[in-house]
Formats: C-alpha cells, sequence, structure tokens
C-alpha cells in the first residue's frame, strides 16, 4: 500500500498525490495520510491511537484502519539505544506487566476487528532509538514477549462475526438520553431519580469540529450528565460485555447507580473496554440504568457510550 503522508509531516496537496498514485500504480491500495489529516480520498480511513486501540469513524467507501497504536515501553538496561531518557507511551517496569498489557490490548483489538476495522499495525516491531516500545530491544538481542503470545495474535486472523449491542452508541443510529448541563441535586446515578426535567436528546452529544465524531445534540459548556435505559437478556455473559466509549475529556460511568469506570482524559475515535468487575457485579437481566458524567476544559469535545457483547 502507497502512503505519501504521516502525520502531516509536509503533507500538501493530498488529493492530487494520490490520484497521480492511483493512475501510476493501479495494483496498490493508497492511504491517503497515516494518522492526523485525513483528506476524505484514497482507500482507506487511517487513524492513529496510544496505547489505543481505536476504530475510525464509518466510511462507506473506505476500508478502517488503525495506522498507529501499542506504544507499551519497557526499556531493558544495557539493551537501549541510550541507557536515560528513553520513552514509551506506556511505560512498564517487567515482562509480567508488558505482557498483561498487550494481551488486553489485542482482546480489545479482536472485538474492533469484529466491529469493522480491517487492519491495525502496532508499534512496534523494534525499539528504535529512544523509543523502549518494541517487541525487541534495539540490539535484537532480546524478545520482551515470550513466544506463547502468538495464540492471541492468531485470534485476530479468525473470521468475525457481528456484534451485539445491549445499549448500542450514536454510531448505530440517534441513541435518546436525558441530558442536563447544569449540576443536578440528589442522587442523579440511581435508577429511581425523577430525570423529566431534564432535556432529551440524540448521541452523540459534542461539537462538530472534534474529531471523529457523530454529532446528534450539541454540548459546549464544562459538564454535561447523561442517564438512559437498556435492557439486558437473561443469561448474558457478562464477561463478554465491552464498553464502546468516545469521550472528550474526563469520564465517568454508572450502572444502577453504582460508579463502576472511570476513563480520564480524551480519546480521538470510539474505544472498547472491558467492564470493571464492579460494573459487572451492577449489572443484572431486564432494566438497567445507565449514567455518564463527562467534564470537558479545552479543546474539542464529545461524549458517548454504548455496551458491545462480543463473540
Amino acid at each position: 500500500m502507497w502512503v505519501p503522508f504521516n502525520e502531516g509531516w509536509g503533507q500538501h496537496d493530498t488529493e492530487r498525490h494520490v490520484a497521480w498514485l492511483k493512475q501510476e500504480d493501479p495494483t496498490r491500495l493508497v492511504d491517503n495520510a497515516s494518522g492526523w489529516t485525513d483528506a476524505g480520498v484514497g482507500d482507506v480511513l487511517d487513524i492513529h491511537d496510544y496505547p489505543g486501540p481505536a476504530i475510525p469513524p464509518v466510511d462507506s467507501t473506505r476500508a478502517l484502519v488503525l495506522g498507529e497504536f501499542g506504544g507499551l515501553g519497557l526499556p531493558l538496561e544495557r539493551h537501549t539505544w541510550q541507557a536515560k531518557d528513553n520513552w514509551g507511551y506506556r511505560r512498564f517496569a517487567d515482562t509480567t506487566t508488558l505482557r498483561t498489557a498487550y494481551r488486553v490490548l489485542l482482546t480489545e483489538l479482536r472485538v474492533l476487528e469484529d466491529a469493522g476495522l480491517a487492519a491495525a499495525v502496532y508499534t512496534q516491531t523494534s525499539d528504535v532509538e529512544i523509543e523502549v516500545n518494541g517487541l525487541l530491544t534495539y540490539d535484537r538481542a532480546v524478545v520482551k514477549l515470550p513466544g506463547d503470545e502468538g495464540a492471541v495474535n492468531r485470534r485476530l486472523y479468525e473470521p468475525s462475526h457481528p456484534l451485539e449491542s445491549p445499549a448500542p452508541d450514536a454510531r448505530s443510529g440517534p441513541q435518546t438520553w436525558r441530558y442536563t448541563t447544569r449540576a443536578p441535586a440528589g442522587n442523579w446515578t440511581d435508577p429511581a431519580y425523577a430525570d423529566s426535567s431534564w432535556a432529551l436528546g440524540a448521541a452523540g452529544f459534542g461539537t462538530d469540529s472534534t474529531p471523529g465524531t457523530r454529532v446528534r445534540t450539541v454540548w459546549n459548556t464544562s459538564d454535561l450528565w447523561l442517564r438512559r435505559s437498556f435492557e439486558l437478556a437473561p443469561g448474558t455473559d457478562l464477561t463478554r460485555l465491552y464498553w464502546s466509549i468516545h469521550h472528550d475529556e474526563d469520564a465517568e460511568l454508572y450502572i444502577n447507580g453504582v460508579a463502576v469506570d472511570t476513563f480520564p482524559g480524551y480519546t480521538s475515535g470510539y474505544h472498547v473496554r472491558a467492564l470493571s468487575p464492579a460494573a459487572r457485579a451492577a449489572l443484572h437481566p431486564g432494566r438497567n440504568m445507565l449514567a455518564m458524567h463527562v467534564h470537558q476544559t479545552r479543546g474539542g469535545q464529545y461524549a458517548d457510550v454504548g455496551l458491545v457483547l462480543a463473540p
């Protein structure tokens, strides 16, 4: 695949360069820009997300690609390019914690594959200069992950299956929430809370300029409180449930009045995240209440969350 631009570096006249590449070599796909500045042309829509994984917004004519994710850093003494001031997007102290994080990432990536992700590139094969996020050390002398990690990799090549969603996010249509931008009184996360005075709005909530979003209700204040109910079928395997979330910025999630998960910072696309033990414990068959609080400080803003059931 031809990739003329990466993360905006030197990017210019993107449409013209993509057209020229397609004409000169019709045998290969063209990725108009890997990360950051998509011009809406070419054969794939490519985002970068660290540590990720994430999936770009649905595009009717192009494949969805995660051009970079991972960045799990582990410096090993005497095997780095420089002894100090090296880095990864997340840092680990030993191979055991690195292995756990790697498995979580690839399990979530498998769920995104079922959601329509066509390709992903892990960062990276080996350490390079100051970056220590490779699977191999800079000198290629040490493999940081054991060989049996191939099992979690091989799952990515199994047939994909459509995801079920007991509580769809905004990508599936205009999901209706009760919402307010003024701090609510009382226990606003409780299923019995009287929210009839709150406004009704369709997800997602945010501003149109925020990347990777599906805005149906404008939200441009510092805080947003959301509530919606959903049905959970009896016998649902809760270990197969994942959050499908896009937040900008800090998000807090509640199920049936219980604080269950927090997601600090912001995302630039939809992530899947495993439910915490507290979240699984708070769920029950039948009707459940999902509540969300998002706090915004600067830049773009967006709030949307749903639940997906992995195969």
